[in-house]
């Protein structure tokens, strides 16, 4: 016996009907203790996912830090993040460097190879090609660092995989606005 299927809500076909986009948010916060804890809490208590995320101190004279998050969603759910992050207590500014579109965005990365023979000179000639750099090289592997946009980086550990792919550590984004003024 089958149970007929409940009709589906007027809020998750909203949601649906909106394209999923990938943001990059810049928040500057107070440089103290249980302030990531509660950034990170806003995203899991609300479902939200974190796709990248890197946290440094940026003024210590004035003891802030700035968090990069990138996150996806419907642009409703982008801007219900953006409004939550501004509402938290330790929050300075949160700008979202996606919607600017004059910011940059770069990441590093360190990619471990295995390969020997012609798979040994299929990575070499590879890393050459994005400019990737050699930071350890044993008879039986390689250790590559890269840095650029994630894509690139993407496309480096993918073309690798058939090579010998071994293990890929990324430090995720670090993102800055364009221009003369500070964010």
């Amino acid at each position: 016996m089958t149970t007929p299927a409940s009709p589906p809500s007027p809020y998750s076909a909203a949601l649906s009907s909106s394209k999923v986009e990938s943001h990059t948010l810049s928040v500057l916060v107070d440089n103290e203790p249980g302030v990531l804890a509660r950034v990170v809490s806003l995203f899991s208590g609300r479902g939200y996912n974190i796709e990248s995320l890197t946290v440094a101190e940026v003024a210590h004279a004035e003891h802030l830090s700035r968090i990069t998050i990138v996150t996806s969603g419907a642009p409703e759910t982008i801007d219900q993040i953006h409004h939550q992050l501004e509402r938290l207590v330790p929050v300075h500014q949160v700008t979202d460097l996606t919607a600017s579109a004059r910011s940059l965005e770069r990441e590093l990365a360190m990619v471990k190879v295995r390969g020997r023979g012609e798979n040994r000179a299929d990575a070499l000639q590879l890393a050459e090609a994005f400019r990737a750099r050699i930071i350890d090289a044993t008879t039986e592997s390689f250790i590559f660092e890269l840095s650029g946009k994630p894509g690139k980086i993407d496309e480096f550990v993918d073309l690798m995989r058939p090579i010998g792919l071994v293990e890929v550590s990324r430090t995720g984004v670090a993102a800055i606005s364009r221009g003369p003024e500070p964010i």
